[in-house]
């Protein structure tokens, strides 16, 4: 099934250099005992007091300084296929999703082209999950190895893009993730963790980066990946999708803008049904670009999900290969992560390698579908109204989020609350969550979440406490005390805390009376 393309054939000069130095990391857990528990977070609150002369609002551990890229000339590649993992058989999330396209990119050479280098991936740590998740009942319940190696697989491009091996970073890997939320109690949108939300954290944890910008081009809208970052307003979340009144999950409105101090940092683009091309391009040329070059991110991730394809049988847009590479470009994302695309014959494997072209800066115009011809699609003038209307509408929010946000803290006191249902899919699950988030004046507030998940035959009740990476002492000293007030509560199956800041992670079971330091 090659394309033929004789221009990659000339680019061979010989193999890439491969990284054959990213090992396995142990997955670190430890038991405590329920006499031990107070003892434990006694000791770590004393261990966690810091000297006056350091800013409050950082994080107590050093991180590594970033290389500059600017000498860098290769893209990193990662292929993951998971081809021993699958919901089901039949499900269009299964071994066989990423096989053509397997296919394609070896025997066109492209993994020897000397514009890329090859790494090998790695399992992340129950760690690197922690810090994004509170997964139900526990970490291995939700995450198998195949999840833990497509985590990692993002944490080894990031580390290759921070030394300034590589320019730009592509990780083709499965499971996908982004319908994962904070909360996981399964799999839902065929999701159970969130590899581009634990790349995030990752890189603000190692490298501190605090400003990054997401950008979701998968047809379905990357619930998971707005709902973890909607509080965060040094997280600008951008996503175009197929409109949610015609799609799963039927979220993604304009009018979901972010949490009080975060208003205008999340931008949805309900696409109609049927865009080509054209509208997608004028929606990122219009809109997303310019909001970018406003919000001047350290660094830029793509969700690269691939269902807008034509062909896709998931959906009803009408992207080509040569749109995504033309998107590519324009986009030029620091990094790239595969989500969606189930059009495992007719679409990946030309979209795929139109991509990698694109980051490699090679040419990919002879990358096309066997029954593409330019001008198939053509954009309906209705459809063109509504994307400008989109645009215009989402600009306005964007140039007035400083004005929402401030309107928006005025009508609250020391806390905003909000109610959400959550149904999972795939795992049949319908959740109901009370999200707590305080409102300081400080920093951007602790997280709570009181979510009871009802399953045919049982109800499962937790609580979890989250305290982002630049709270103040405050808000992480009341939110520890929060979770030490629910260690004893019956109404609770298991408790977690969250505590970014001091990068420490626990899970206590109210039934066995222990608790899980990760």
């Amino acid at each position: 099934m090659k394309l033929g393309l004789g221009k990659i054939k000339d680019a061979l000069k010989g193999g890439s250099e491969k990284n054959t130095g990213a090992e396995k990391k142990e997955l670190n857990e430890e038991e405590i005992e329920p006499h031990r528990v107070e003892e434990v977070i006694v000791k770590t609150k004393t261990s966690e007091q810091k000297s006056e002369d350091e800013p409050e609002n950082e994080p107590e551990k050093k991180h590594m300084i970033p290389v500059n890229r600017s000498g860098a000339r290769r893209t990193g590649l990662i292929f993951f296929p998971a081809f021993d993992w699958a919901i089901s058989p039949t499900h269009p999330e299964r071994e066989e999703r990423l096989l053509y396209t397997r296919d394609q990119i070896f025997e066109e050479g492209l993994m020897d082209l000397p514009q890329i280098a090859e790494y090998k991936p790695r399992l992340a740590d129950f760690k690197d999950i922690a810090r994004v998740h509170f997964c139900v009942p526990d970490i291995k319940a939700q995450a198998t190895t195949p999840h833990l190696i497509a985590a990692g697989s993002c944490l080894v491009l990031a580390d290759a893009l921070m030394r300034g091996e590589v320019k730009n970073a592509f990780a083709l890997i499965r499971p996908p993730g982004h319908h994962s939320m904070t909360v996981a109690h399964g799999n839902r949108g065929f999701c159970n963790i969130n590899n581009e939300a634990i790349l995030v954290e990752y890189l603000r944890k190692k490298y501190g980066i605090r400003r990054i910008a997401i950008v979701d081009t998968d047809v379905h809208h990357g619930d998971g990946t707005q709902e973890i970052f909607y509080n965060d307003p040094d997280v600008l979340f951008i996503s175009f999708h197929q409109d949610g009144r015609t799609l799963y999950p039927g979220s993604g409105f304009m009018n979901e803008l972010g949490g009080p101090k975060a208003l205008g940092r999340t931008i949805n683009i309900p696409l109609p049904p049927g865009t080509p091309d054209e509208g997608i391009l004028y929606v990122l040329d219009a809109l997303v670009m310019p909001i970018l070059k406003d919000f001047r991110p350290e660094l830029v991730l793509n969700s690269a999900g691939q269902d807008n394809h034509y062909t896709d049988p998931l959906a009803n847009m009408r992207f080509s290969a040569q749109g995504y590479a033309k998107l590519n470009e324009k986009l030029a994302p620091d990094m790239a992560v595969l989500e969606g695309g189930y059009a495992i014959q007719s679409a990946l494997p030309y979209v795929n390698t139109g991509i990698i072209l694109a980051m490699a800066g090679l040419d990919y115009s002879c990358v096309k579908e066997p029954d593409f011809k330019p001008g198939m699609f053509v954009q309906a003038a209705r459809d063109r109204q509504i994307l400008e209307g989109v645009v215009s509408t989402q600009l306005e929010n964007w140039n007035n989020r400083d004005s929402l946000v401030e309107a928006e803290i005025a009508k609250h006191g020391d806390f905003y609350r909000r109610k959400k249902q959550i149904f999972y899919d795939t795992d049949m699950i319908q959740e109901l969550q009370e999200e707590t988030v305080r409102m300081c004046p400080d920093c951007q507030g602790y997280v709570t979440i009181d979510s009871r998940a009802h399953r045919s035959i049982n109800d499962t009740r937790i609580f979890g406490v989250s305290v982002p990476i630049y709270a103040c002492n405050r808000c992480q000293e009341e939110a520890r005390e929060e979770y030490k007030k629910r260690l004893n509560s019956p109404v609770y199956e298991y408790v977690y805390l969250q505590d970014k800041k001091a990068d420490e992670y626990r899970a206590y079971n109210i039934r066995t009376k222990q608790e899980t330091v990760y």
